[in-house]
C-alpha cells in the first residue's frame, strides 16, 4: 500500500467564560441557544461523535464516531467546557482516540494544542514554553497518553516554537503549504534546494525541518486547494465529491508512499456547512471500502514511512494570513469580509497594550511571587495540573512541590492569585481577539476581560495601578463603532468584573426568589447560606441572613451578613457586609424587622442603608442568567397582564380572523401579532411540560397554519427537539414502557407538520441503538404470537420511521 488519506479537523472555539466566574453567561447572538458553545456543540461537536450514513431514501443505516477515523485536535479550553457541560460527549471524544489506536497501528488520532490558542511567533519564549507544557499536560490528563503531534494555533510558526515542541517530546506538526520556503530530497544531501515560494510544495510527503541546534523536526504540509474548497466551497455537498477530489490528488509520477492530507476548522463539518459531518462520514466509508487507498493518521504514517524530504519554512507565517502573522498585530487587510469598509488599525495598539501588560504582570510574578514560590516560573509551568483539577489533593501536591515552606492559609490564597495573574496574562493573547473586524467585537471584548482580570489581580498583589497606562495605550486603538479601544474596554470589559462581595450579593438577592440547598454553587464560587429569616408584608418581602462565600479558584473566603428588601416590581435593595458577630447580626435583623412590620418601607430602606452604608446592591448586580430569571419573576404580573391583553384580543377577534381568512383578505398586522404571541406561547408551554394536551396543541398548530403566523420556529424547534429527545432517552432507559413511546409518536405526528427544523440527534441515537439491540428480539417474539411484543414492534416501527431510522431486515 502506498496511497494514504488523512483528514484533520481543528476543533476550537475561543474561551467564552466570564473570567471572574469561569462560566459562560448567556449570549443573545447565539439564539435560540444559551451561548455559542452550546450552539456549535449541537451543530458540530455532538453530531460528529455520532454521524449518520443514510440510504437512498434518507434513512439512517449506520452511526459513526467521526473522531475515531480522522486526525483531530480540540482546544484544551473547549474540552474543559465540554467536560463540565457535556461529559458524555467529552468521553466520546476520548474514546475515539482510543478506538483510533486500534485502526492506526497503536497511534491515537488526537493531537495536542498549544494551550490557549496564542499566536506563538508573537509570544515571548517563556510563554511559548508554558503554552506547550500546558497543552501536553492537559492532553495527557484527558487522553491518558503522551501526544505525538501538536497543532499550532493558526499554524503560526517559527523555528524557536518548533524547537520547543521538540524539547517537549513531540514529533510533528501540521502547516499550510505556503509556509514552506524551499525543499529538497534527503538523498540529495548538499544538492540544490527547490524554491517553492512561488509554487505549492508537494504535500504528499512529510518533511524534516532542521532546527538551529542541529536537531530536526517533522512537518506535514496539508493540501491547500482541497482544504480551501472543503472549508469554503461546495465539496461537502456529497461524500462522493470529497472522495473523488482526494483520490485525484494522487499521482503515479511520485516514487514515495503518498499521503493526501487536508486540514480545516473542525466546525466545517456541521456548523459552517449543515450536515457536513454526514458528507465526511460517507466519504470515510467510501475510502475504507476502496482497496487502493488506506485511511491513516499522521503518527502512523510517520512510523511506516520516515521523511524522505527536507524543508525550510517561512518563519512568522500562518494559515489564515497571507502576510505572515500580521493579522494579529497590524492592519494588514485580512478580515472576515463582513464589514469591508471597516479598518483594523486597532490591532497594533491592542497588541502593544497586551504586550505591555504581559511584561508588567511578569515583573510582578518574578519579584513578588518569590514570597510564595521557590521558583514562580516553574510553578507556573506546573499550575496547569491545578487548572484541570482544583480538588484539595491537587492543590496540596502543587504546593508541596513549588511553594516555600511554612506557607500560611493566607499565603496560599496569595500564591494562587499569582498563578491566576499569570494564567490570565496568557489567556488575554487568545488569537481570536485580533482575528475579526472590530475592537469592540465579542472576541476582542473577551480578551479585554482577561486583561481586566489580570489588572485586578495585579492590584491585589501589590503591583500598583496598571489600568491607567493600559487604558492609555488602548486610547490609540481606533474603533469602527466607538471612540476607541479604551471605550470598548470601559464599556464592555470592565462591567463584567466580579468581586467576592458581588457574589455574596448575587446569592442573597437570588435567595429571595429561590430556596437553595445549604451549599450553593455558581461558577467558580461555593456559598453556604445560614440563619436565613423571611418576612412578608403584602407584596413586600424581607430576607436577612448570613452567607459564607469561597472562591474555588483562589480559596478567598468571605463571611457576610446580608439583608434584601423587595417592595414589588423591579424595586429591590440588597445590603452586604462582613460578618462581625452573632449579636451584631441579631441587632440588624431586629432593627429591620421592627420598621418592616410597621409597613414603613421607606424607613426600612433607610435602616438598610444605615446598616450597610455603601455596600448596597440591586437587580443590576445579579449575574446575567439568574438576573433574567429573577427579572422575569418580579415582572411576572406585568408580563401576565400583557399576555392577558393579547389573549383577549386574539380570542375576541378570532371570528374576524376566520372571516378574513375565508374571503382571502389580508389580516391587519395587530391582529396577527396578537395571534402569533398567543399561539407561540401556548405551543411553548405544551413543550415545557411532561404531558402534552394533544387537542390544544392541534388547535394551536392549526391556527399557526391557517393564519400564516410568523412564529419563532427556530426556538420552537429547539424546544420541540428537547421534548422529543428527553422522552426518547427516557424510553431508552425503560424500553418496555409503551406509554412513553406513544407520547413520542403523537408529538412527532404534530411537530413535523411545522417548519421547525427539529434536531433529533439524541433521539435518533437512542432509536438506532434500540433498533439493533432490542427490535430484533421483539420482532421474533411478535412473530411467535406475543401480542404485547406485536404492539411494541408496530409502535416502535412508526417512531423509527418518523426519526428516519432504518430498521434491520
Amino acid at each position: 500500500m502506498n496511497r494514504y488519506v488523512c483528514i484533520h479537523g481543528h476543533f476550537y472555539q475561543p474561551p467564552r467564560e466570564n473570567p471572574w466566574l469561569e462560566e459562560v453567561e448567556v449570549q443573545d447572538s447565539a439564539h435560540p441557544y444559551h451561548d455559542w458553545n452550546e450552539r456549535i456543540t449541537a451543530e458540530c461537536y455532538g453530531p460528529n461523535s455520532g454521524s449518520r450514513i443514510l440510504d437512498g431514501d434518507g434513512f439512517i443505516v449506520d452511526i459513526v464516531n467521526n473522531y475515531s477515523k480522522i486526525s483531530f485536535n480540540f482546544g484544551p479550553t473547549l474540552l474543559s467546557w465540554l467536560d463540565r457541560h457535556h461529559p458524555r460527549l467529552h468521553q466520546a471524544i476520548v474514546d475515539a482516540d482510543r478506538l483510533s489506536m486500534e485502526h492506526f497501528d497503536g497511534h491515537g488520532s488526537a493531537l495536542a494544542q498549544a494551550y490557549s490558542h496564542m499566536i506563538m511567533p508573537l509570544a515571548n519564549r517563556r510563554d511559548k514554553i508554558t503554552q506547550v507544557k500546558w497543552g501536553v499536560a492537559d492532553f495527557r490528563a484527558r487522553f491518558g497518553r503522551d501526544p505525538e503531534g501538536m497543532w499550532l494555533p493558526e499554524t503560526a510558526v517559527d523555528l524557536e516554537t518548533l524547537a520547543i515542541l521538540a524539547d517537549a517530546g513531540l514529533r510533528f506538526t501540521i502547516l499550510a503549504p505556503r509556509q514552506a520556503a524551499r525543499v529538497r530530497r534527503l538523498d540529495e544531501s548538499g544538492g540544490d534546494w527547490w524554491d517553492v515560494s512561488d509554487a505549492h510544495v508537494d504535500p504528499t510527503a512529510p518533511y524534516l525541518v532542521r532546527l538551529p541546534d542541529g536537531r530536526d523536526f517533522t512537518v506535514f504540509f496539508y493540501d491547500g486547494p482541497i482544504s480551501q474548497d472543503m472549508a469554503f466551497g461546495d465539496m461537502l455537498e456529497s461524500g462522493e465529491t470529497i472522495r473523488d477530489r482526494l483520490m485525484a490528488a494522487f499521482s503515479d509520477d511520485r516514487d514515495w508512499p503518498q499521503i493526501v492530507s487536508v486540514a480545516t476548522d473542525g466546525e466545517t463539518y456541521g456548523h459552517h456547512h449543515s450536515y457536513g459531518e454526514m458528507a465526511l462520514t460517507y466519504c470515510l466509508s467510501l475510502l475504507e471500502a476502496d482497496p487502493s487507498v488506506e485511511l491513516i493518521n499522521y503518527a502512523a504514517y510517520l512510523d511506516r514511512h520516515p521523511p524522505r524530504h527536507e524543508a525550510e519554512i517561512f518563519e512568522d507565517s500562518s494559515w489564515s494570513c497571507i502576510h505572515g502573522v500580521e493579522r494579529w498585530r497590524a492592519d494588514c487587510g485580512c478580515n472576515s469580509g463582513m464589514h469591508r469598509d471597516w479598518g483594523q488599525g486597532w490591532r497594533a495598539p491592542l497588541r502593544e497594550a497586551m504586550d505591555w501588560l504581559r511584561d508588567a504582570c511578569a515583573a510582578i510574578l518574578d519579584k513578588e511571587g518569590r514570597r510564595c514560590f521557590t521558583d514562580p516560573w516553574q510553578a507556573r509551568d506546573a499550575y496547569v495540573a491545578v487548572v484541570g483539577n482544583r480538588e484539595e489533593a491537587s492543590l496540596d501536591a502543587f504546593f508541596a512541590a513549588h511553594a516555600k515552606k511554612g506557607l500560611t492559609p493566607g499565603g496560599r490564597i496569595e500564591a494562587l492569585k499569582f498563578m491566576e495573574l499569570s494564567r490570565h496574562a496568557m489567556l488575554m493573547f487568545t488569537s481570536c481577539g485580533w482575528f475579526f473586524d472590530e475592537v469592540s467585537g465579542i472576541e476582542t471584548v473577551q480578551i479585554l476581560q482577561y486583561a481586566a482580570r489580570a489588572i485586578q489581580l495585579a492590584g491585589e498583589l501589590g503591583g500598583g495601578d496598571l489600568e491607567g497606562p493600559f487604558a492609555a495605550i488602548l486610547e490609540k486603538a481606533p474603533s469602527n463603532v466607538l471612540s476607541s479601544g479604551r471605550e470598548a474596554y470601559e464599556r464592555h470589559a470592565k462591567p463584567a468584573a466580579v468581586d467576592i462581595m458581588r457574589v455574596g450579593a448575587h446569592f442573597a438577592i437570588s435567595s429571595l426568589f429561590e430556596a437553595y440547598d445549604e451549599h450553593y454553587a455558581y461558577g467558580c464560587y461555593r456559598v453556604s447560606g445560614r440563619d436565613e429569616k423571611r418576612e412578608t408584608a403584602g407584596r413586600a418581602r424581607l430576607l436577612t441572613g448570613r452567607a459564607v462565600i469561597e472562591s474555588v479558584i483562589t480559596g478567598e473566603r468571605l463571611d457576610a451578613t446580608f439583608a434584601v428588601l423587595h417592595v414589588g416590581g423591579h424595586n429591590l435593595t440588597c445590603g452586604l457586609r462582613r460578618y462581625r458577630d452573632a449579636a451584631s447580626l441579631a441587632a440588624m435583623e431586629a432593627d429591620l424587622r421592627r420598621v418592616f412590620e410597621r409597613g414603613d418601607l421607606a424607613e426600612t430602606i433607610r435602616a438598610l442603608d444605615a446598616h450597610f452604608e455603601t455596600h448596597t446592591f440591586s437587580l443590576r448586580d445579579l449575574f446575567r442568567d439568574v438576573q433574567r430569571k429573577v427579572v422575569a419573576e418580579v415582572l411576572a404580573p406585568e408580563f401576565d397582564a400583557a399576555e392577558a391583553m393579547y389573549r383577549r384580543i386574539f380570542e375576541d377577534d378570532y371570528p374576524i380572523l376566520n372571516f378574513l381568512h375565508w374571503i382571502s383578505m389580508p389580516v391587519p398586522r395587530h391582529f396577527l401579532d396578537a395571534a402569533a404571541f398567543v399561539v407561540e406561547t401556548d405551543i411553548r408551554r405544551q413543550l415545557a411540560g411532561e404531558v402534552i394536551d394533544l387537542e390544544r396543541l392541534d388547535g394551536s398548530i392549526e391556527d399557526a397554519k391557517r393564519f400564516g403566523l410568523s412564529l419563532d420556529y427556530e426556538r420552537l424547534g429547539m424546544e420541540g427537539a428537547r421534548w422529543v429527545n428527553r422522552f426518547v432517552e427516557a424510553f431508552g432507559e425503560d424500553f418496555e414502557n409503551i406509554a412513553l413511546l406513544t407520547n413520542v409518536k403523537e408529538a412527532l405526528d404534530r411537530l413535523r407538520t411545522l417548519p421547525m427544523g427539529l434536531n433529533l440527534f439524541k433521539a435518533q441515537n437512542v432509536a438506532f441503538e434500540l433498533s439493533r439491540s432490542r427490535y430484533p428480539g421483539k420482532r421474533d417474539e411478535a412473530a411467535a404470537g406475543d401480542e404485547e411484543a406485536g404492539r411494541w414492534v408496530a409502535l416502535f416501527s412508526v417512531v423509527a420511521e418518523a426519526l428516519k431510522v432504518r430498521l434491520p431486515q
